[in-house]
């Protein structure tokens, strides 16, 4: 979102109240921010608010009664890349849908030159009456995309639908719609794997590794930013994301995994396997809960799957293949080495050596080697930025 211009359009419901967080999100996410709101709006929150928050005089009124000076709705039009109108009242959207023109938001929305938003707010009966019903549909039909409304308890006391989106759910329809308009990644299928795969040795106790999935999941978020269509393969986590474009799949084993690998990979354009797979399996599992008997316990273990492998002998020449390498020492060596051998573009080093990186940090220290050898390392950075370095790679490597 860094550089987008957004102009937020807010009108009179107690759900403006919410408007203050969500600047603060898009102003975090580097977007320019400009608000207009109907005159009602103010008695829900300050205009004085909006302006200090967004860094940016807020348009009110069709012009400025001390001044004279007229405010160009024509002007907001051709300035913002989306027009994000939230809360979306009935008596708005009514106007909108009859294309009536008596304030300086309804005037801006009948200017546009770029897409809409809107995110309706209003209470259940309100939302599920057949007259708001036929509005949206309207708004649908003229281009508006409609950020449906949640349940939840709303200001009249009851509890039920038309409760406006939380601002982190706006910013999901947000990053979509730049993904789907700027989107480097527009119409391509991504399969990503991420997190440990858990191998049992009985009902209570696994074979497993301190992966987290934090780097495979900020993968799948910039690639959806980007406008891909992800599918996120993961083992045992802690973590959730969701998004219209995202399709999440469960698992538990490196079995499991490749099961799932094998299902979606021939369909993707590009596969990032960032999952920690356990290398061995306890050969037989018990039934029951081992107990402690004498000093020693002997397990033992087989090879699991190579799903990188896998995918690396079952790929096209049209798909990008990317995987990873977590070594303690000549981490380039084997990295070399392994994008030779699993027929990989590109290869993801990271060492233990290395502070800060590894396992479940929120940072990490990568270095990335291509299939041309062109070494590229980068410094210490939180793993949201070295996603962003790794899918700008992916993406270079593709032209």
């Amino acid at each position: 979102m860094q550089g987008k211009r957004i102009l937020l359009g807010i009108t009179g419901g107690i759900a403006a109240y919410k408007i203050a967080f969500l600047i603060r999100l898009l102003k975090r996410s580097g977007a320019e921010v400009r608000c207009i709101m109907t005159p009602a709006s103010c008695d829900f929150i300050s205009p004085l608010v909006v302006s200090t928050l967004s860094g940016n005089p807020v348009g009110i009124e069709f012009w400025d009664k001390k001044t004279g000076e007229w405010t160009n709705h024509v002007e907001y039009g051709l300035w913002a890349d989306l027009f994000v109108i939230a809360p979306l009242t009935a008596t708005t959207m009514s106007k909108m849908v009859s294309g009536s023109c008596d304030n300086l938001l309804l005037a801006t929305y009948l200017s546009m030159k770029c897409p809409v938003l809107a995110a309706p707010a209003m209470d259940l009966d309100m939302y599920a009456h057949p007259a708001t019903k036929r509005n949206l549909d309207c708004l649908v039909s003229d281009g508006v995309t409609i950020i449906p409304a949640e349940s939840g308890e709303l200001a009249s006391g009851l509890s039920g639908e038309g409760r406006m989106a939380e601002p982190e759910t706006i910013i999901q329809f947000i990053n979509k719609n730049f993904a789907t308009h700027f989107g480097r990644l527009k119409g391509k299928k991504v399969l990503i794997t991420a997190g440990p795969t858990y191998e049992p040795i009985d009902p209570v106790r696994f074979v497993g590794n301190h992966s987290t999935g934090k780097m495979g999941f900020e993968i799948a978020k910039k690639c959806l930013n980007e406008g891909a269509h992800v599918t996120l393969i993961t083992g045992p986590v802690r973590l959730e994301l969701t998004h219209p474009d995202l399709e999440l799949v469960k698992v538990r084993t490196a079995e499991e995994m490749l099961d799932q690998v094998k299902k979606y990979w021939e369909k993707c354009h590009i596969g990032v396997f960032a999952a920690a797979v356990a290398d061995y399996r306890p050969q037989k599992v018990s039934s029951r809960k081992i107990k402690k008997e004498g000093d020693d316990l002997e397990l033992h273990l087989v090879k699991n799957p190579d799903i990188l492998s896998w995918a690396g002998t079952n790929r096209s020449a049209e798909q990008v293949l990317v995987g990873f390498a977590l070594e303690t020492n000549d981490a380039l060596q084997f990295a070399a080495e392994k994008l030779k051998k699993k027929h990989l573009d590109l290869i993801v080093v990271n060492t233990l050596e290395d502070e800060g990186a590894g396992f479940a940090s929120d940072t990490n220290r990568i270095t990335i080697l291509d299939v041309y050898n062109n070494l590229t390392k980068f410094e210490l950075k939180s793993k949201s930025d070295v996603a962003s370095d790794i899918v700008d790679q992916i993406i270079f490597l593709k032209r």
